[in-house]
């Protein structure tokens, strides 16, 4: 005798395999799509954080006359100088590793963590102002800027000198040695030599803080516009 339910429970096995069958090509067709989705976001965010993280990275080392001494340090020409690159759209970070009171010992003391903790590729090094005012021996203050000096090579940067001078009262033996410090050391080692800035600050009124050392925050544009023609052939 024929029996309905027998042959027409293949049937049923068959349509179910069909339907589990669509059911699971149409989860991978949508595992892919998520992953897809998922790949392109990633990417998309990569490229954006790319494009804000700064490609490279200018130091300044130096003492009071770039750490903004008696001022905001916002006020101060390494941050005006930051300010104005981003203007110009070029992709620097600058960093302020100055502070107040540093001498050129201090500073072969210190600068080997500042290259290590910030990488850059290039290093402005404005120190000398304080040996020259406690009358250290120039011979000393000679050799740890040449020290410095190395120290950025090694770190494959280019450096930078900034000269410095010191008042006449200091004598005109001692003066002399102290300015002509920075020209030899930067022509021995092949350093960048930014030539001192601050002769007309200094009679400037409203110009020279009344110590009559650290220029004022209405000078800051000024020493902004000495150093980067300097340092803008380096960018």
């Amino acid at each position: 005798m024929y029996n309905h339910e027998t042959s027409s429970k293949p049937q049923r096995i068959s349509m179910n395999v069909k339907i589990l069958c669509f059911i699971l090509c149409f989860a991978c067709l949508l595992l892919v799509g998520l992953n897809s989705t998922s790949h392109a976001a990633n990417t998309e965010s990569e490229v954006m954080v790319s494009a804000q993280t700064p490609a490279k990275t200018l130091v300044v080392f130096g003492d009071s006359i770039s750490a903004g001494y008696g001022m905001q340090i916002e006020e101060g020409w390494v941050n005006l100088m930051a300010i104005t690159l981003t203007q110009q759209e070029k992709n620097w970070q600058v960093i302020n590793a100055s502070v107040s009171g540093e001498t050129t010992g201090g500073g072969v003391a210190r600068l080997p963590g500042v290259l290590a903790a910030t990488s850059p590729q290039i290093v402005v090094i404005e120190l000398g102002g304080n040996d020259g005012l406690r009358g250290y021996p120039i011979s000393k203050m000679k050799n740890n800027l040449s020290k410095m000096i190395d120290l950025v090579v090694a770190a494959n940067a280019q450096p930078v000198v900034v000269a410095m001078r010191i008042p006449p009262n200091y004598g005109p033996r001692y003066r002399n040695a102290f300015e002509k410090v920075f020209t030899e050391v930067s022509a021995a080692k092949g350093a960048i030599l930014v030539p001192f800035s601050l002769d007309d600050v200094a009679v400037t009124p409203g110009l020279i803080q009344k110590d009559g050392i650290h220029p004022t925050a209405k000078a800051q544009p000024l020493l902004v516009e000495t150093f980067l023609p300097f340092i803008e052939p380096l960018l």
